[in-house]
């Protein structure tokens, strides 16, 4: 096991490395136009060159990427050309608003689709019905409309929730979970009919194999059978989708938050890109980045405790 984490580590670094390399060269190509967004449209070509003398931008890119990652590595990613703000401050601080939104979606979702899924496989019938039923609304209708909806309804009709705006959780809990509610329900929605589809398809294939039988036929009970036996054998599946639907959530909070002016990542992202804010950006791909193979990393890890063939793939 400790072999294969450092395997899985080992091939997390590389990839970071590179996104974060072709990142940077990819920005290097507009380093002109960022500066004159900087000094404005009226800037002159003096003006342009000295500006990118003071910023380090007149180097060779590839001394400029190294300089750079020799900072980043001791967890220095520089300060924001617009606001002078600590870039690893700002993007964790605008990370947490994002978390808190998709760390509460994908609980629900989890909880949900695991009820429904496994009464689903289980029982049949009724049950079934409601749980293709939901999956099938939740690919068919998009998410933004559904939040429109919610707000049509919870905050202009009702005027129950909050249309817009964000509270901080240690500013006032219940403010909090109002102002997230329609977004998380959002974002839920989605969750909600891939992971229920999934371990309903998943706990029907596990039902029907002979081990179930052959432990109905000592006696153990179905919910036993159930919960102890095939939802685990299930689970494998259901956390690879779980971690790709987690990735797909922070996507979709990104859009979530620029409809209801919340200040996450989605905002902070949408603005440095437009200002042209070079360590900014940088410090919220390599962010992203880290966090997205660190889930993948944990999923690798769990589904090779519960398959240890996965770990000699």
């Amino acid at each position: 096991m400790i072999l294969y984490v450092l395997r899985r580590l080992a091939t997390s670094l590389v990839l970071v490395l590179l996104v974060s390399m072709i990142t940077y060269l990819l920005l290097s190509t507009s380093f002109n136009d960022i500066v004159t967004t900087l000094l404005g449209g009226n800037a002159t070509a003096a003006s342009v060159q000295a500006k990118k003398a003071e910023l380090g931008m007149d180097r060779p890119v590839i001394v400029q990427y190294f300089d750079w990652l020799s900072h980043a590595v001791r967890g220095e990613f520089g300060t924001s050309y617009g606001t002078s703000e600590s870039v690893g401050t700002a993007v964790w601080n605008h990370f947490t608003v994002t978390l808190s939104l998709v760390v509460v979606a994908l609980s629900i979702s989890v909880v949900i689709s695991v009820v429904l899924g496994v009464l689903a496989a289980s029982r049949g019938g009724a049950v079934d019905r409601l749980s293709q039923g939901a999956s099938l609304f939740g690919y068919l209708v998009p998410n933004l409309l559904i939040v429109i909806g919610l707000v049509y309804v919870f905050a202009v009709k009702l005027d129950w929730l909050p249309a817009t705006g964000y509270t901080p959780l240690g500013e006032s809990p219940g403010r909090w979970l109002a102002s997230i509610t329609i977004p998380v329900i959002g974002l839920a929605v989605g969750g909600i009919a891939n992971l229920s589809a999934q371990i309903r398809g998943t706990m029907i294939g596990e039902l029907r194999k002979d081990y179930v039988r052959t432990l109905r036929t000592r006696g153990i009970s179905t919910r036993s059978i159930v919960l102890r036996h095939a939802l685990r054998n299930a689970a494998g599946p259901a956390l690879t989708v779980l971690s790709f639907e987690f990735i797909a959530m922070l996507g979709g909070a990104l859009i979530i938050e620029n409809v209801f002016a919340l200040p996450g990542i989605g905002s902070y992202s949408f603005n440095s890109a437009l200002q042209g804010d070079v360590p900014v950006i940088m410090g919220l791909s390599v962010f992203g980045v880290l966090f997205v193979v660190g889930i993948n990393l944990v999923v690798d890890v769990v589904l090779g405790w519960l398959n240890p063939k996965a770990r000699l793939q």
